[in-house]
């Protein structure tokens, strides 16, 4: 069933109040009695949409991530199906290093917001199906859930603020090129 009219416009209300408040704030002043007052919508209204401040923090990451998504699912080669796996793993890597530099603090809050759940949050859980698929495809051989991590792992706010601060992107983009060519270039086991 199709959201309501209303509910929708409530949705992005929440969800640009939270974007401004962390942009303006941090994430620490990201409450969801901020969020519901900069919204001019009750609390109640946060809560029964997000559910807490994590529910809040991952929509909002969910909707940044978007844009990928859709590009995986059904968007031109590389990022979309009939290119390579090698080729479609780059791609991937180049966008999400564009979305984590534009939005590190989104990043930042999401992961404190999950803590130990963070690996569960559902935009990683997709991001690593996504790129174990890749790596899967690309090198039975490999551990290709466990490289996939490792790979993602490099997104962590705390490693990309600093790895993209004054324009870094460039630098953080092509070292995360390196290292996927590095794991699918890896000598194959040699069987005994």
């Amino acid at each position: 069933m199709p959201e309501r009219a209303d509910a929708a416009r409530n949705r992005r209300a929440l969800l640009r109040a939270a974007e401004a408040l962390l942009a303006e704030h941090g994430r620490e002043h990201v409450s969801l009695d901020r969020v519901a007052a900069a919204a001019g919508v009750g609390k109640g209204t946060v809560f029964r949409r997000f559910g807490s401040r994590t529910g809040l923090f991952q929509a909002l990451l969910e909707e940044r991530a978007q844009a990928i998504a859709t590009g995986i699912a059904g968007g031109p080669p590389p990022l979309g199906p009939g290119a390579p796996p090698g080729e479609r793993l780059t791609a991937f890597l180049d966008a999400l290093a564009d979305l984590a530099a534009r939005n590190t603090a989104l990043l930042a809050a999401n992961e404190r917001a999950c803590a130990q759940d963070r690996f569960t949050d559902p935009t990683y859980l997709r991001w690593h199906r996504h790129v174990t698929d890749l790596l899967a495809e690309a090198r039975p051989d490999l551990d290709a859930a466990f490289c996939a991590h490792a790979l993602l792992g490099l997104f962590d706010a705390d490693l990309v603020g600093p790895l993209t601060a004054d324009g870094g992107t460039e630098r953080f983009r092509t070292s995360l090129r390196a290292l996927a060519e590095a794991i699918l270039s890896a000598p194959r086991p040699v069987s005994g």
